[in-house]
């Protein structure tokens, strides 16, 4: 996946024309040269990638002044900060500097704070505790993270870094005051008055989290639709809503996607970018537990029904064009969460007797099986390709890790062997890949809450190196359901931020 990644970045630099000083969207408003640097820098915004070139001069990015070019906006918020970033070329100066930075405001001398990659590989966090004052840095062990995110929490200021798609290292913190009113942005410095340098930077994304808007009080939050490509790690964001839409399926022909929202279920087209409503019928609290039969005709839904004086979540099939939902499961709650190759079988998980097991159910409805019986919650069951085993997460070992059994419940072994806990693991369509979502160790294992620091990871199918494909603020509604595309390259997840 590295070698992939590498070279995809090299045909990104090679597509990338002109440098312009205008802006190209709300994103980073501000693009200036900061201290006078003899030659003028600029950016190229490629919209296919999402990806911004920065090109800079600049003597230096030390003492108690700076030189280099600077694409930014405000910000009044406690933020998490994240972007790839890899240099163009091999460079003239080895000092050479691009990063992430918070700066007090746009003058030579401001406070600052910045995660800064040189070109030698050096990787430090530097700041700058007062107008005109001495630069200082935190330097790191790590050489060309790739990855790197600068956290703003209050006047702390934290450095995190990835190399190598492993999971993120906290690896420097500092406190500085840099005011009510900051300027978050992208920059490079040559650290050579005389040339210029480039850098691209990918996946950037500035992040608001739930604990500026009343942490587990706040409300739902906006959400961005976005696509993962597995294999170069860029991501696109497809569809910003300021509604809270989560569990993206990716359709058997490719062309487009369903999610929910509020209770509804909506088919987003990958070619217009536009959604529509899907008419699920009486269907209208349907859940982030929904997906799409092996043969594409038929969507499996989970619905919060009311009856006998309480609600409770259901399965329902219907066709996926939309339509009269088909009751399946007689007992709830039950969640579904995939289809076997052959059309004939759903599994889903469900509560029966106070402990949450998997089970499985004819597709057209009859007798459910149960398939797990130790204590505690076994969920996010879906079938291999080849229907042969079942993937599912479990508690058992006392963290959530992935699990697999055969599709009669036989052979149960464990699949990942870490310190995180691991949810919803889905393989590819071609049967090579199973990629799932990661909470942090002090998130309670048998919980996935929303609003939380995640990670996408992803290992062969048959077992080998887990390797981590994306960052992001999300959690529940991120990853819940199947979401391969249909060619096994890409992967749909929706991110979050206020």
């Amino acid at each position: 996946m590295v070698q992939h990644f590498v070279m995809i970045i090299s045909l990104m630099l090679f597509s990338f024309g002109g440098i312009s000083r205008k802006p190209v969207n709300e994103t980073f408003p501000v693009a200036t040269d900061i201290g006078n640097p003899a030659i003028s820098g600029g950016f190229y915004y490629d919209k296919n990638f999402q990806s911004w070139l920065l090109t800079a001069s600049g003597i230096n990015m030390w003492g108690n002044r700076d030189e280099f070019f600077f694409l930014s906006r405000t910000i009044v918020e406690d933020c998490i900060f994240s972007a790839n970033v890899v240099f163009r070329g091999v460079g003239t100066d080895p000092h050479r500097k691009a990063g992430v930075m918070f700066r007090a405001s746009l003058d030579d001398d401001s406070p600052y704070v910045d995660v800064a990659v040189h070109g030698d590989g050096l990787t430090s966090l530097q700041y700058r505790s007062e107008k005109g004052g001495k630069t200082r840095e935190v330097t790191t062990q790590v050489k060309a993270p790739g990855f790197i995110q600068l956290e703003k929490s209050g006047n702390t200021y934290i450095m995190r870094v990835s190399k190598d798609q492993t999971p993120l290292d906290e690896v420097a913190s500092v406190t500085v005051s840099l005011g009510e009113e900051i300027h978050a942005g992208l920059f490079v410095c040559s650290h050579n008055a005389q040339v210029t340098e480039q850098a691209l930077f990918t996946n950037v994304r500035i992040d608001i989290p739930a604990e500026v808007r009343g942490g587990e009080q706040a409300p739902p939050s906006p959400s961005r639709l976005e696509i993962l490509d597995v294999m170069t790690g860029n991501r696109k964001v497809v569809l910003t809503t300021e509604k809270h839409l989560e569990a993206p399926n990716w359709s058997r022909n490719g062309k487009f996607l369903i999610y929910n929202q509020e209770g509804k279920l909506y088919r987003f087209s990958l070619k217009r970018k536009k959604s529509r409503e899907i008419n699920t019928g009486f269907a209208d609290a349907n859940n982030n537990d929904h997906g799409i039969s092996f043969d594409g005709k038929t969507l499996a839904i989970s619905h919060h029904l009311r009856e006998n004086g309480h609600q409770h979540s259901i399965i329902y099939t219907l066709p996926v064009k939309g339509g009269v939902p088909d009751r399946i499961t007689q007992l709830g709650p039950s969640y579904w969460h995939g289809w076997s190759p052959d059309g004939k079988w759903l599994t889903y998980c469900a509560e029966r007797n106070g402990n949450y097991d998997v089970y499985k159910i004819p597709s057209k409805g009859g007798s459910e099986v149960r398939l797990t019986t130790s204590a505690g919650l076994d969920d996010g069951p879906e079938f291999s390709p080849d229907g042969e085993w079942i993937y599912f997460n479990s508690v058992r070992s006392g963290t959530m890790q992935i699990w697999r059994m055969k599709s009669d419940g036989s052979g149960q072994e464990q699949v990942t062997h870490d310190q995180f806990n691991n949810w919803f693991a889905h393989p590819s369509p071609d049967g090579k890949w199973l990629i799932f979502i990661s909470y942090r160790p002090e998130v309670p294992a048998g919980d996935h809450p929303r609003n939380q620091r995640v990670m996408l990871r992803m290992m062969p199918l048959g077992g080998g190196p887990v390797k981590t494909v994306a960052f992001l603020y999300g959690g529940q509604g991120t990853l819940n359901v199947p979401s391969w595309s249909p060619d096994s390259r890409k992967v749909a997840f929706v991110s979050y931020t206020y």
